[in-house]
């Protein structure tokens, strides 16, 4: 089974102004005149964590972590004004532009995973290929899952926790109850709604309990940009049509694509991946079976890591078809 190359530090950071007032942090590591790829994070929420750059051959890829608006090391931290769907596809054309990249792998899970396929749609031209983990179709029936009903019968005892922040009379609509939190002038309130909506998914990630993950879901800095901006989105339906990414996955048919997605995934079920799969066939579905949704985990790991070099070959021999 593969395991994770060892660090490497970034070669090159960057500092992106975008719309005001966000400030994009981009940074480049690995070989300069490699294969890019773009580590396009979850979330939307806490940014790109350095483990992110050791899913790649450092000699063989130039490694590109970008903090999505409002994420990470991005600026302002949480900041929800200009944060769309539509913002972050063009935030990502700006730093392909900027780079000087013609087309680039992208490499995202769970809300990357969503991302990636909306980019790719609208800009096919520009993407080698797509390693996709945890897909996230951002239908309403998966937030209602998630954050009303679904995933509490898993584990209600972690839902316990969850809903103790939201008195009953709004209970009906959890999202929304926990939205008001998240966006009240009273900053007690707003960290502790937050902490409450990160440690739940955290807790919910992995197939085997792994106190590392709710620790790092549980920390301040990343609670909050994590509920604000998840909550924004799906406030928002996420700014996509209704069943947009399964309406528009013809236009991914030339993209060589694998989708990895663990079996016992209770973030975002695996119908998630089937739906995909069935609407866009040329794309190889791996079903991870000792794996629930975390990109930390051994299978998926390894799967991760096969999927990339993969990829990156099938790009290289349609690109050189002689």
């Amino acid at each position: 089974m593969l395991t994770l190359y060892p660090e490497i530090s970034p070669n090159a950071q960057h500092r992106i102004a975008v719309d005001p007032p966000h400030e994009l942090y981009i940074e480049e590591s690995g070989n300069p005149e490699g294969i890019p790829v773009l580590v396009v994070h979850g979330g939307p929420r806490g940014g790109c964590e350095d483990s992110h750059r050791r899913f790649f051959d450092a000699e063989r890829y130039r490694i590109i972590l970008m903090d999505q608006r409002g994420a990470g090391r991005s600026r302002p931290l949480a900041e929800l004004e200009g944060n769309t769907t539509q913002a972050l596809v063009a935030d990502m054309e700006v730093v392909r532009n900027f780079l000087g990249i013609d087309r680039w792998i992208l490499f995202g899970g769970s809300w990357g995973s969503t991302l990636s396929l909306v980019y790719a749609q609208a800009h096919p031209e520009h993407v080698s290929g797509l390693v996709l983990r945890g897909i996230f179709l951002c239908r309403p029936q998966d937030i209602q899952w998630f954050y009303q009903h679904g995933a509490s019968r898993v584990f209600p005892d972690y839902w316990q926790d969850f809903l103790a922040q939201i008195p009953e009379d709004e209970q009906g609509d959890l999202v929304s109850a926990y939205y008001r939190r998240l966006t009240s002038a009273n900053d007690l309130e707003q960290i502790q709604a937050a902490k409450a909506w990160s440690i739940w998914e955290g807790r919910c990630a992995t197939l085997h309990p792994n106190p590392r993950v709710v620790e790092h879901f549980g920390h301040p800095h990343v609670a909050i940009a994590l509920a604000r901006i998840e909550c924004h989105y799906f406030m928002n339906h996420s700014f996509l049509a209704p069943d947009q990414i399964i309406r528009d996955a013809g236009k991914l048919r030339d993209i060589p694509g694998i989708i990895v997605h663990g079996r016992y995934d209770m973030v975002c079920p695996l119908d998630n991946a089937l739906a995909l799969s069935k609407a866009w066939p040329e794309a190889d579905l791996r079903i991870i079976r000792d794996a629930g949704h975390s990109a930390s985990e051994p299978a998926i790991v390894d799967a991760l890591m096969r999927a990339v070099d993969e990829i990156a070959e099938r790009a290289e021999d349609l690109a050189n078809p002689d």
